[in-house]
């Protein structure tokens, strides 16, 4: 069941649409995360959504019911603001009973909702002090607490992690989906950090100018992304961009690297002569023996250890930039002459021009931007 539609939804500030005839369902119980740079029109996503302000066009409906008109406080939601949002003048128990208050529970059923929320959240001991008393860990578990007390059917989480420290993002990455599981709500969350995307996203919608540029599940986003600037956002380090002329032989379709063929299998014969861009994943390219069929000579320029994997930077023959990623500890050349292998079923082919992936028979993508 669908507990979210947004049809054709346009927000205007002035003459600039910062959304632009966005369509969007959000199923129950699903967790759907919003990403994208600054300014792809997220947070005013949110705002729709959560009624604090109206669409010029368009229709809001949540839980089969058109919501466009209806008042904030009528709609049943709850909203998590990256900047805390907490009443400055009430301890943290108050700021978490608030909506339960507005609900009119009773008052044996505001303490067992507040120490429920707070002690599965870890801030049941903080109960009895005012936000000036909170680390930021407390106020945004405080600010997420009040959120899900009313056990709204929607829930907004607007970057909540955005100014926590990297102990507890980390933390809170691994506790939030258990936690959202947990109060079964329908949640839309936004956050400019892909690995917090992929790690707490049922789907992903990537938003840019006010589009939804693509939407799929986390794997869907990475495997197969849209276009090179979807790929670029997902991954670290960053994917490896090539230009490159494919060329075809009795075997098919293939790009040269140091003047070593590297096939391209199932890729359509459309793409040969014409100039593409050729995406490599750091992390699908290897060292390998000089004398092995395939091997790409390189020379290592650099080698970065970053805890768990070892970043190398590699020269190919004609001067091109290549970052290889493996695991820490996995061996490997640190200077000087070397070879590598590449995975040609794992390379991605965009069009030079439109920056569109060039996609094979197996990852033709349907009308929703996901992979088929």
């Amino acid at each position: 069941m669908t507990t979210l539609q947004l049809q054709n939804i346009t927000k205007r500030y002035k003459s600039q649409a910062v959304l632009d005839d966005l369509t969007l369902d959000v199923a129950d119980g699903e967790t759907l995360v919003l990403f994208g740079p600054s300014g792809a029109g997220k947070t005013v996503l949110l705002r729709l959504i959560a009624g604090v302000i109206e669409p010029d066009a368009g229709k809001i409906v949540i839980g089969g019911e058109d919501m466009t008109e209806v008042d904030a406080e009528h709609r049943g939601i709850g909203m998590a603001f990256q900047n805390f949002a907490l009443f400055p003048h009430m301890n943290a128990f108050d700021n978490i009973a608030s909506p339960l208050e507005a609900n009119r529970s009773s008052a044996a059923g505001i303490r067992e909702g507040v120490e429920k929320v707070a002690k599965l959240l870890k801030i049941d001991h903080v109960l009895s002090h005012r936000p000036k008393a909170l680390s930021n860990g407390q106020k945004q578990r405080t600010a997420l607490a009040r959120a899900l007390a009313g056990s709204p059917p929607v829930l907004l989480l607007d970057d909540p992690l955005r100014n926590v420290d990297a102990k507890l993002r980390f933390e809170m990455r691994l506790e939030l989906p258990r936690l959202l599981a947990k109060q079964g709500a329908t949640v839309i969350y936004v956050t400019q950090d892909y690995k917090e995307a992929m790690a707490l996203g049922d789907r992903i919608a990537v938003m840019s100018q006010g589009r939804i540029r693509q939407i799929g599940t986390p794997e869907d986003i990475y495997n197969t992304p849209a276009d090179i600037d979807i790929a670029r956002l997902f991954g670290d380090p960053t994917i490896n961009l090539l230009t490159v002329i494919p060329k075809k032989d009795a075997s098919g379709v293939y790009v040269e690297l140091s003047n070593v063929r590297v096939p391209l299998p199932s890729m359509p014969e459309s793409v040969v002569g014409k100039e593409c861009v050729l995406g490599l994943r750091p992390e699908t390219i290897v060292f390998t023996e000089p004398s092995a069929q395939g091997a790409i000579p390189v020379t290592v320029e650099a080698e970065t250890p970053l805890n768990e994997k070892t970043v190398t930077l590699l020269l190919t023959a004609r001067g091109r930039e290549i970052l290889l990623s493996r695991p820490a500890g996995t061996p490997g050349p640190s200077s000087g002459p070397a070879a590598i292998a590449v995975n040609g079923a794992a390379a991605f082919l965009f069009d030079k021009e439109s920056g569109a992936r060039i996609a094979t028979p197996a990852t033709t993508t349907n009308r929703n931007g996901e992979a088929a």
